[in-house]
């Protein structure tokens, strides 16, 4: 016969019990958060899955692009009219540091270590380099007139910038720090998606109604996806956001005053189909199952919840005042 166990232990194997599943309840409500940004209500915004909203996170001034940190436990948000990078713990629920930028800063990514921060700074034409730890800024680098969407390489050696004002994707030797090529694109590029192998580079041109794909080895245009609606001119559709689904088959494009998004076969480079979301379609996010995308509308003040594999739109949610940016975490 075993031994039974003495109170103490009892207690002990109760309160291990009880933390373990407190980590697991934790770690499960994280896995379904999604975070909005809202640009006029200096807020990020918590969602559950479904839409629900949780709570709302006080941050800098004018928020727009968020991206988690390497390890998950931080989102960082760049604020363009208080020229932050806001560091928000997704724990506590609370904005505990910044980070001080340039004028009127726009979209960033991270090193592959998570150490450095590359900005767009619009006001100054540049792409800024800062040390997330040290917060400063390590250097700066010329780009064209309002740069806007910022990706790294998958080896972290090169950025890719777009200047809305001279319609170029600036190719960055973060290194020599210098701009090595220029790849001619459409009017008024926005923002970037890799393909899962790295070997294409999507790039929205909001005032040509289209998406321009690079080749990542030879740095040029090799195609465009071009974007129709029945009954709508082409300077109503205004394609910003885009994304791509992990197996790399289905690229999700928002199409900005068009109020739609759009679902697109990578390999044909062909519009599957359109659904309907809010005014001004700007921000985009999956959830980790790819079966539902989040889309924030920046003059309906709402998030559009798409069905991804019936291709509708199940939900709408309010979202606070010019929603930007979408994140979902993994």
């Amino acid at each position: 016969m075993k031994p039974s166990r003495t109170p103490i232990a009892r207690g002990l194997t109760a309160c291990t019990l009880a933390v373990a599943l407190a980590w697991s309840w934790a770690g499960q409500a994280l896995a379904q958060s999604v975070y909005v940004s809202s640009e006029k209500d200096n807020k990020v915004l918590v969602f559950d899955a479904a839409g629900k909203l949780q709570s709302k996170i006080d941050v800098c001034k004018r928020p727009r692009h968020m991206m988690f940190s390497k390890d998950q436990t931080k989102i960082y948000v760049c604020c363009g009219d208080s020229n932050q990078l806001g560091v928000v713990d997704r724990a506590s629920g609370k904005m505990v540091d910044t980070v001080p930028l340039g004028d009127s800063p726009e979209i960033f990514d991270l090193s592959p270590d998570g150490k450095v921060a590359y900005v767009s700074i619009e006001d100054d034409s540049v792409l800024a380099a800062y040390d997330l730890s040290t917060k400063k800024q390590l250097f700066e680098v010329k780009t064209g007139g309002e740069p806007e969407g910022v990706m790294l390489s998958r080896d972290g050696k090169f950025a890719y910038v777009t200047s809305e004002e001279a319609n170029v994707v600036h190719l960055i030797d973060l290194s020599s720090k210098k701009i090595v090529k220029d790849i001619k694109v459409g009017n008024r590029p926005r923002r970037f998606a890799a393909s899962p192998d790295g070997s294409e580079i999507w790039v929205s041109n909001e005032l040509s109604a289209n998406v321009s794909v690079i080749d990542a080895k030879t740095h040029t245009v090799k195609g465009t996806v071009a974007f129709e609606i029945k009954g709508m001119r082409a300077s109503d559709i205004t394609p910003v956001g885009v994304l791509m689904t992990r197996d790399g088959k289905t690229a999700w494009v928002s199409l900005g005053k068009a109020n739609h998004v759009a679902e697109v076969d990578v390999a044909t480079r062909k519009v599957r189909r359109t659904v309907l979301a809010g005014k001004r379609a700007w921000g985009l996010a999956l959830s980790p199952d790819e079966k539902q995308l989040y889309v924030t509308n920046g003059l309906s003040d709402d998030m559009t919840l798409v069905d991804t594999q019936a291709g509708k739109a199940i939900r709408t949610v309010a979202v606070g005042r010019v929603p930007h940016t979408p994140l979902v975490s993994p």
